[in-house]
């Protein structure tokens, strides 16, 4: 790691509307090191670094690279620089194939057989597979996220800019992630990795610069500050986690709300079951923890028991009405041009009580709108303000905000905590088991093992399309191999 800087971002400030993004911020990059960004939801992180890459223009504050004051109009700007930048969501075109994305935000020639050996070759040097004649709209939300990487260092950056890459990934993969950016830094490339995980910023980074409310509150190199330092820089004063309920539901007495009986469901865009006779019950109060490795088929039955897709065949009985969650919030959660309200509205569609036929009453849209920002702490600038103006985390709790304003009797929540912040997963969970102790029926699937085992009431694993149920009192490690099959 040298002491030589490739890029400086000095006293950098921001404001959006009545929201001051960020506060006179500085971050300093240099050659071989990998550099954590750490801060709670609004705090400013992803809007610093879209800074860097030129997508936002500073209202104050300088940007240097390699010594030198810049001015970045344009991305593009940027990568002449060196610098790519990997968003917390896919910015690839869906109709066109890996390849063809590859090819698009590299700058090469889209001859189709050398483009394919091209990044065949590409991806083997990264470690990061990919079937360059897939559809990337048709890529589960890991592979999009490791074909936004592939796409970054196509152009041969030397500053990578990492915005949550490891939100949606299993253990496994984000440790191959973290390799990856290991072997990137030791070869000289400056590397900003913006995680909530302090495990990754303490085991991961060199460096760490912790956000709050886009002031810079803490800066440290690995080792110098504990996890609980980092936690207390991050969010104030430490708060105390809620008090576990310890509820178990009696399945003798209460209400079975999901009923799934030899159901067969097709694979997300081929042919073919990926999940084949399945049988599951979820009881009302109850939360059912999903384990599953991306692909293993948790996806489709997510999704069938939510009514977004149809079974191939079997029994499927779903107590009405049903909240869906998804893990994908800018594609299939908000459409992020649209303001707060209108995705409101279009959210809830006839049900809402400002709704009569075709006739919307916006006013009272806007109010109970405003309502849902104020009671969910959801940081925005009215509701009025597009939903592509809130930061990831925000977003999302606006979805979960949007999705419980039904009462709904189900709730299918997919990675509902993906890119928040420690307090506010905390509010999501709370906010899931208040909904729980109220009667209603949740699943919740997550990529991180360890949040389904320690917020579910029961948990199930999904492995190569087969649902199975852990031995009572089974622990992590053997959960663990459950997902692999390994058990």
């Amino acid at each position: 790691m040298s002491d030589e800087l490739t890029l400086e971002l000095a006293d950098i400030r921001k404001r959006f509307g009545r929201v001051e993004a960020l506060r006179g911020a500085t971050l300093r990059l240099h050659p071989g090191e990998i550099h954590a960004l750490l801060g709670e939801n609004g705090a400013g992180k992803t809007t610093l670094m879209q800074v860097a890459y030129g997508l936002i223009r500073p209202d104050a504050g300088d940007i240097l690279a390699n010594g030198r004051r810049v001015v970045l109009r344009s991305p593009r700007d940027a990568r002449r620089l060196g610098i790519g930048m990997v968003h917390q969501h896919a910015t690839s075109v869906p109709s066109l194939s890996v390849a063809e994305n590859i090819a698009l935000a590299a700058g090469w020639r889209p001859e189709p057989r050398q483009l394919r050996r091209r990044v065949l070759e590409l991806c083997a040097r990264l470690g990061l597979p990919l079937d360059p004649d897939g559809f990337a709209g048709r890529l589960p939300v890991a592979l999009k996220q490791r074909l936004e990487i592939v796409k970054a260092l196509a152009a041969d950056a030397r500053v990578l800019l990492l915005d949550e890459p490891t939100a949606v990934l299993a253990p496994a993969e984000s440790a191959e992630l973290l390799a990856m950016a290991r072997r990137l830094a030791d070869a000289g490339c400056a590397i900003v990795l913006i995680t909530h995980k302090l495990v990754e910023a303490t085991s991961a980074a060199d460096r760490i610069t912790v956000l709050r409310r886009g002031t810079v509150t803490l800066h440290a190199r690995r080792g110098e500050r504990s996890a609980n330092d980092l936690a207390v820089a991050m969010l104030g004063a430490s708060e105390p986690q809620p008090a576990r309920t310890g509820r178990r539901v009696d399945p003798a007495t209460a209400r079975v709300l999901v009923r799934v009986q030899s159901l067969d469901i097709a694979r997300h865009g081929r042919h073919g079951a990926t999940l084949r006779g399945a049988d599951l019950v979820v009881h009302e109060g109850e939360i059912l923890g999903i384990a599953a490795v991306e692909g293993s088929g948790q996806r489709e039955l997510l999704r069938t028991v939510a009514g977004v897709t149809h079974p191939l065949r079997g029994v499927l009985q779903v107590a009405d009405p049903v909240a869906f969650v998804p893990e994908d919030r800018t594609t299939e959660g908000l459409i992020p041009a649209l303001s707060l309200t209108e995705n409101l509205v279009l959210g809830l569609g006839g049900s809402a009580p400002w709704a009569r036929g075709l006739t919307i009453r916006w006013a009272a849209a806007r109010g109970h709108a405003a309502e849902l920002i104020g009671q969910f702490d959801v940081r925005a600038d009215g509701p009025d303000a597009t939903a592509a103006s809130l930061s990831g985390g925000n977003q999302q709790k606006f979805i979960l905000a949007r999705a419980l304003a039904r009462a709904p009797r189900v709730i299918v929540a997919e990675n509902p905590t993906r890119g928040l912040d420690m307090r506010a997963a905390r509010a999501v969970h709370g906010r899931l088991r208040d909904a729980a102790l109220a009667g209603a029926a949740v699943l919740l699937y997550s990529s991180d093992l360890d949040e389904v085992i320690e917020r579910s009431d029961r948990v199930i694993v999904i492995h190569a399309g087969v649902l199975r149920s852990p031995p009572p009192g089974a622990d992590r490690e053997l959960i663990g191999r459950m997902l692999v099959g390994a058990e």
